[in-house]
């Protein structure tokens, strides 16, 4: 999406048909070097990735009841958000919680645009507030960092500078992988993978050595095309954006027509004077002036430079700006359309569904059907029973003692198949599968099928009542 911004005669009109990180006469990779940003919302983003580095590391080890907060075991369908353990057999649950979550993302950007991208993304966080800071120290400014990249390999400044900063860039990316990983398989494997070895856990030692090596190449390599062409998030920004979403914008109003400014012929002039500085400090290469573009992670870089230009000037803050295009337009602030109040509903009503859900899930759930393909047998000469096939699941980290009674017909009695106790005894995340009898004399029966009720204890607690129906003859 792009605001309809005015433009004079020598600004180019083309920038929606090209990107900055493409040489248009070539086709090449054009890389990017931004000039090192500062300001008041710079430390700001600096300060708040510092917080987000830390509890993403700290993450894995952080355990409720020993047990991690979270953890997306995806080979072995095992999920933790938040201390609640999630099963195989909660799959419809947990897709629900990831679509209230992606409905979540929709209206947050359809209100606040892409605040993410610039202050929360992992991507961003990582990029900007530790590799490009470690680059910073390592090879200087945007200038610095061009004049090291002309010289040769045979240079030892060049050779020591580039080496030295990549080694760093691998070990950060191991780390970071180590902590995907965690988060994945849990550190407690993790562990086992450094204190065993990786010829005791092949597996794993070559999943960290292929995210290593990813997380290197994004980092060192990719950068800025991972939000431009790999991130579907970015590429579907326009179609979530409107005009009155919060962007960070160029007020064209205040700012066109841009020009130097001198003495006693400005008047005619706005209030940008063309420094280019908000297009030397952006990450991904473009010209904010032109309006909010796909390339655009809202990182705010553009704000700090242009707030200190105008600082100079003594002109008011605030020509680039968190703003949407209806505020800086017509001057017309408008939160709340029609548009992301019907997203809200939506949201609103998945939250409640999953609520309930997630306040009236069991801890066991416990399936009980009649086996398949059987009527009934003949016990005695006047007993019947009917085979039933049960599957009872502990979806809790502590041991459950699982009992099945019966509730009606009064007189018929439950007999387990190859077990010789009622009880079942449930561990940690553990699944029990069995058969057992309903039994019931022929003089009771009254009708083909009997109505008949069980009910599932566990640890003394009801949890499950489950209606059947019991087959047999009836005596005429």
């Amino acid at each position: 999406m792009h605001n309809n911004v005015q433009q004079d005669s020598q600004t180019p009109n083309h920038f929606r048909d090209a990107i900055g990180v493409v040489d248009e006469r070539t086709g090449n990779r054009n890389w990017i070097y931004p000039k090192k940003p500062k300001g008041k919302l710079y430390t700001g983003r600096t300060w708040f990735s510092i917080a987000l580095m830390a509890l993403m590391f700290s993450g894995p080890f952080m355990k409720i009841n020993g047990h991690p907060v979270l953890l997306l075991n995806i080979l072995e369908r095992k999920f933790i958000i938040f201390g609640i353990p999630f099963w195989p057999q909660d799959l419809p649950l947990f897709a629900l919680l990831m679509l209230t979550f992606v409905v979540f993302i929709i209206v947050f950007t359809v209100v606040f645009g892409r605040v993410w991208c610039g202050w929360a993304c992992p991507q961003t966080i990582f990029m900007e507030m530790l590799f490009r800071k470690i680059e910073y120290f390592f090879e200087g400014d945007a200038k610095e960092q061009k004049r090291i990249n002309a010289l040769k390999w045979s240079s030892s400044e060049k050779l020591t500078k580039r080496g030295t900063k990549n080694t760093i860039f691998f070990l950060l990316s191991f780390l970071i992988a180590n902590t995907f990983l965690s988060y994945l398989v849990g550190v407690d494997e993790m562990k086992k993978l450094v204190t065993h070895g990786p010829d005791a856990h092949m597996g794993q030692f070559i999943a960290l050595t292929i995210f290593s090596v990813v997380f290197y190449i994004v980092f060192a390599k990719m950068r800025e095309i991972v939000c431009i062409v790999v991130c579907p998030y970015g590429r579907l920004q326009g179609l979530m954006l409107d005009k009155n979403s919060i962007v960070v914008a160029y007020d064209f109003i205040r700012g066109e027509p841009r020009g130097q400014h001198k003495r006693n012929e400005s008047d005619h002039l706005g209030d940008c004077v063309d420094c280019h500085r908000c297009v030397h400090v952006c990450p991904t290469g473009i010209d904010i002036r032109n309006g909010t573009q796909l390339e655009c992670v809202n990182c705010t870089a553009c704000i700090d430079e242009c707030d200190d230009v105008m600082e100079r000037m003594h002109k008011p803050h605030g020509l680039i700006r968190y703003a949407s295009q209806e505020e800086i337009a017509k001057g017309s602030v408008k939160r709340i359309t029609f548009r992301s109040a019907a997203y809200m509903v939506v949201l609103a009503c998945m939250i409640g569904v999953l609520s309930y859900l997630l306040i009236t899930r069991k801890d066991v759930e416990a399936v009980i059907l009649r086996t398949p393909g059987m009527l009934f047998q003949n016990q005695t000469d006047h007993e019947v029973s009917n085979m039933y096939n049960f599957e009872v699941v502990n979806k809790t980290f502590s041991g459950q003692q699982v009992e099945i009674k019966v509730v009606s017909p009064e007189h018929l009695t439950l007999k387990m198949v190859d077990r010789e106790e009622s009880l079942l005894q449930l561990k940690e995340d553990d699944i029990i599968k069995g058969s057992f009898f309903l039994i019931l004399d022929k003089k009771y029966i009254q009708e083909n099928n009997t109505p008949a009720t069980l009910r599932v204890y566990s640890n003394g607690v009801l949890m499950d009542e489950i209606k059947t129906n019991f087959v047999g003859p009836v005596l005429h």
